[in-house]
């Protein structure tokens, strides 16, 4: 029973009778802890794993409102890993006895340094290491991926990185699902019409700090000849150097389009009333840029 394993410290409190009833399988035993920020405060949705001695991933969740970790796991050791945005991770070691209740008590993470972010000046999106992907329903259950092959885009990178701004033009044509028909079908005035809108444009001026390595990328994506605002939510990834020593950065993006937005409105239904195309798509961003010139 849980009151025996945390030292009926529940009783105190009255708290007693949330666990009453509560049966652990037999040869498993509990662990739990406390995650918390350097000025003691509990850590939300920090997300955590518990791996086994081969590594294999046992379960695994997120912190509750008060930071709390608990799980129900079968005897043996197990290491624990714990992220959150901003935080340098936790990796710690325990083991689990039959029957028992192991804890590694209050779980202190300590803010990350944020990744160095690129000098000011204008740069290049490095098409050789840059994608440009989505992913759409199929037939109400299936996921169908592709991607743009042809793409270029620069980004200017203020003193104030808030300031900066980027701009993105895709070829249209170079929609890439790796079936033909099927990309045929993309090009043709069904969906995007490439002989009337043979490119796709993003412009964004308004980068925002969402804490840590995350930013929010706002502009106007003109798909279909139709202008709507987006914002990508983006994880910035840091500096590094390529292979001949170049200065490379790189980022993460993502965001969530609405056909009917941009006027995609072609459908077809089948049996049952199951569209074969779902109403939004879902594009992914891996960015790498380079200083111009």
């Amino acid at each position: 029973m849980f009151g025996r394993w945390l030292g009926n410290r529940g009783q105190a409190g009255g708290r007693a009778g949330a666990f009453a009833g509560f049966q652990v399988p037999r040869n498993a035993g509990v662990l739990n802890c406390r995650v918390l920020d350097p000025v003691n405060e509990p850590v939300q949705q920090a997300e955590f794993v518990v791996t086994d001695s081969a590594g294999r991933k046992v379960t695994g969740g997120e912190t509750d409102p008060f930071g709390s970790v608990l799980a129900t796991v079968p005897a043996g050791d197990y290491r624990l890993a714990i992220t959150a945005e901003g935080f340098t991770p936790f990796h710690g070691a325990v083991t689990v006895t039959e029957g028992a209740h192991a804890t590694l008590g209050d779980v202190t993470l300590q803010v990350a340094q944020p990744p160095q972010l690129p000098d000011p000046g204008d740069w290049d999106i490095e098409p050789n290491h840059s994608q440009i992907g989505f992913t759409a329903r199929h037939i109400g259950m299936a996921r169908i991926h592709g991607r743009f092959n042809t793409f270029a885009g620069a980004v200017r990178i203020a003193d104030r990185m808030e300031d900066s701004a980027m701009h993105v033009i895709i070829d249209a044509a170079s929609i890439d699902t790796n079936v033909q028909m099927r990309d045929d079908h993309l090009r043709s005035s069904d969906f995007l019409d490439v002989g009337r809108y043979p490119t796709l444009e993003f412009y964004s001026e308004r980068f925002v700090h969402r804490g840590g390595s995350r930013w929010g990328v706002t502009g106007a994506l003109t798909l279909h000849g139709v202008s709507r605002t987006v914002t990508l939510d983006t994880q910035y990834l840091g500096i590094g150097n390529g292979l001949e020593g170049e200065t490379r950065a790189a980022c993460r993006a993502t965001t969530e389009l609405h056909r009917e937005d941009f006027t995609l409105t072609w459908q077809t239904m089948l049996a049952r009333g199951i569209a074969v195309v779902g109403p939004s798509i879902v594009i992914d961003l891996d960015i790498q840029i380079v200083p111009k010139g």
